[in-house]
């Protein structure tokens, strides 16, 4: 470090713990990326385990939520560096998370305003932070899922011109306008599926590659990348022509691997002989040939959900009980009492319009633990106990499950190490 850098004892040393972190210090950020590159060249100099991560992206986060989709991005070595959530339950949860699990908070904060005032009056301090992110070294990349809710099949339909639709507009119109090196957008299938909504997400791509994006777009599954429940969502990445070795004609990023050659497609997941009902009370085994570790009991023993901090937060029934205990185990055909099979993934961990999930094996509804188990969080995260459990429980089935989040974090990575400048 002394020598690449040419720093003295005390300021090697600083930096040693700092190269994986944008550091804000003016002395040592501009050494970092001459480090980076000095520790890539020396080869079998350096093991693998003490190698560099060749890069550590700068993320603007927006519709941030509790925070389930940066937090993976957090652990695929991302530095989240701006958060805004306008739901004031949402940033509680995304602060008090964050802070139970060690997280620092943003560099930047966490912003609770409308992303509109972005396009706005705290448009210059949003382009004043973001360049001073890039003083880095790294990549600048927006993620968000604007609120999906007028495009959801099981909601307004409302579609672009709805209250939330045009959210999405709003936060196009911000990648368009302010040009982070990348982004990421999520919503619903819906958006995608709907011959109406899917004219209006063609028409953002549009947008998109007339600012000079390149786009990759996929519906994904979460039982694709590992998480137990069975939840669609349409992804949409673009990487900036400025920062790409070579620009596709099409601006079609063709080569973006959304699955390897040994993911199994959702199809084939589901495909699976999973178990169908049993009777509520009994003990049915785990069968074979289906992927365990992504079942609701793997989830609820991993997570440890009985000892959970959440794990007593769930509604206790005034009336339904003896409904409750007659339903069977894995019966999730109706809309509402859905009971889990406890061999089986769950279906979307969405309890909003009098959707009830029942726990496989006891006469009660899911806890708050169990929920968050179900959207494949650290067992570590946890909410607070100031907030009444309807809002619990609207903040878990608003966000992206992490094991889908991380997965996609570390493709985008990948993608962004060979192919960026």
């Amino acid at each position: 470090v002394k020598t690449v850098c040419q720093l003295n004892d005390d300021n090697a040393d600083i930096l040693c713990h700092c190269i994986s972190y944008p550091v804000r210090t003016s002395v040592l950020r501009p050494y970092r990326k001459c480090l980076l590159a000095s520790l890539n060249n020396t080869g079998d100099n350096v093991s693998s385990a003490t190698k560099i991560p060749t890069m550590s992206p700068q993320i603007f986060s927006f519709f941030s939520g509790a925070g389930f989709l940066d937090l993976g991005f957090e652990k695929s070595g991302y530095n989240i560096v701006f958060a805004n959530e306008l739901c004031e339950d949402f940033a509680q949860v995304y602060r008090h998370a964050r802070s139970v699990m060690g997280i620092t908070e943003p560099m930047f904060g966490l912003s609770e305003c409308s992303i509109e005032d972005f396009l706005e009056d705290k448009k210059a301090t949003l382009i004043h932070n973001m360049n001073e992110a890039k003083e880095s070294g790294e990549l600048i990349g927006f993620i968000g899922g604007p609120p999906c809710p007028d495009f959801s099949v099981a909601g307004k339909n409302a579609g672009a011109s709805g209250k939330h639709g045009v959210l999405s507009q709003v936060y196009m119109d911000l990648i368009c306008e302010t040009k982070p090196d990348f982004f990421l957008f999520e919503n619903v299938k819906g958006l995608w599926r709907t011959a109406r909504h899917r004219a209006f997400f063609d028409q953002l791509q549009t947008q998109a590659k007339a600012a000079g994006y390149c786009l990759t777009r996929k519906l994904v599954n979460s039982l694709e990348y590992g998480a137990p429940q069975d939840r669609d969502r349409i992804l949409l990445i673009g990487i900036h022509e400025s920062v790409l070795k070579t620009i596709p004609t099409d601006r079609e990023l063709s080569d973006f691997e959304w699955l390897s050659h040994d993911d199994l497609s959702v199809e084939q997941i589901k495909a699976l002989p999973w178990p169908t009902r049993n009777p509520f009370g009994t003990l049915p085994e785990c069968p074979n040939n289906i992927l365990e570790q992504q079942t609701v009991a793997y989830w609820f023993n991993k997570n440890d959900v009985a000892h959970h901090p959440n794990g007593n937060d769930f509604f206790v029934p005034r009336a339904g009980l003896a409904k409750m205990q007659v339903i069977d185990e894995g019966d999730d055909c109706k809309k509402s009492y859905k009971r889990l099979h406890r061999w089986r993934f769950s279906p979307t961990v969405c309890y909003g319009n009098n959707e009830v999930h029942l726990h496989p094996w006891l006469p009660r509804r899911l806890s708050v633990a169990e929920a968050l188990a179900l959207q494949s969080l650290p067992k570590e995260f946890e909410l607070p106990k100031n907030m009444s459990l309807s809002s619990k429980f609207k903040t878990i089935g608003n966000g992206v499950p992490f094991v889908l989040s991380k997965a996609i974090a570390e493709r985008l990575k990948r993608y962004l190490e060979s192919h960026a400048h």
